[in-house]
């Protein structure tokens, strides 16, 4: 287990975690001053290419972001989404884990589900390779329209059951997305290992947010996503300076020429 791991592992029922998302250099760079996660996640699909679904998302498409996020992050713990369909199997999800780690250098990967999937974490960390969970709304499989859960008792059974599925295998934390707030809390009680909500209520050891969603880059009406900034207005700002600047044959000045 890597020092990295083991300082979020330790963080459990003390400090909150902070995950963010980053798919390129510049934004890693600024990401990893504040997070404890960088997460190259596979929301890179509707953020950046404006896919319907995470389904379209490569394996090519996040070595390539991952590669580039790599050079951006010093200090916090780097894992990547493996995409959908790369881990359909026990020898899929080793072959294409270790090429994700091989050509990116990040710290883990993470997967989405519980029992369904229990093998290939198993196999996995088996091989030395650090897992992340993740489990509730699962974009990857979802079907339909996005809908929150832990609402029933069978549900909340079975989430609570898949946690302490994932936590035997040794996944060293679990994304806990649009879960019930209780049951979030429960599942956070119950588990030795941290949680991370997005959308799942205060009560997880920390949180996690698309990073163009909270800083109102990506414009969307997702109900857990909170814009704390709007990062648009002062892009307006520099786009529209630039542009009179131009018109004006203010720039470039002799000090920005050759």
């Amino acid at each position: 287990m890597s020092i990295k791991i083991k300082k979020i592992l330790n963080k459990k029922n003390k400090l909150k975690i902070i995950c963010l998302t980053a798919y390129s250099k510049n934004f890693a760079e600024e990401v990893d001053k504040y997070a404890d996660i960088t997460l190259v996640g596979d929301s890179l699909g509707s953020v950046l290419y404006n896919y319907n679904s995470t389904k379209k998302v490569t394996l090519t498409n996040m070595i390539d972001h991952s590669k580039s996020v790599r050079m951006g992050v010093k200090k916090s713990l780097m894992v990547v989404d493996m995409p959908y369909n790369t881990y359909k199997s026990n020898s899929s999800a080793l072959k294409n884990a270790r090429k994700i780690i091989k050509e990116t250098k990040c710290d883990a990967v993470k997967l989405e589900g519980g029992k369904k999937i229990i093998s290939q974490i198993n196999h996995l960390i088996k091989n030395k390779i650090s897992v992340m969970g993740h489990l509730g709304l699962l974009p990857q499989t979802a079907k339909g329209k996005f809908k929150s859960k832990g609402k029933t008792e069978k549900e909340k059974k079975q989430l609570i059951n898949d946690a302490l599925l994932l936590q035997t295998s040794g996944v060293f934390a679990i994304v806990l997305e649009c879960i019930k707030a209780s049951t979030a809390k429960q599942i956070t009680k119950y588990l030795k290992i941290p949680t991370i909500g997005i959308g799942s209520s205060v009560h997880c050891d920390g949180q996690v947010l698309v990073t163009d969603d909270l800083i109102g880059l990506n414009v969307t009406n997702i109900r857990f996503v909170k814009k704390f900034i709007n990062f648009r207005k002062y892009i307006n700002q520099g786009l529209k300076r630039f542009t009179t600047e131009v018109k004006l044959k203010k720039y470039p000045s002799k000090k920005h020429s050759y």
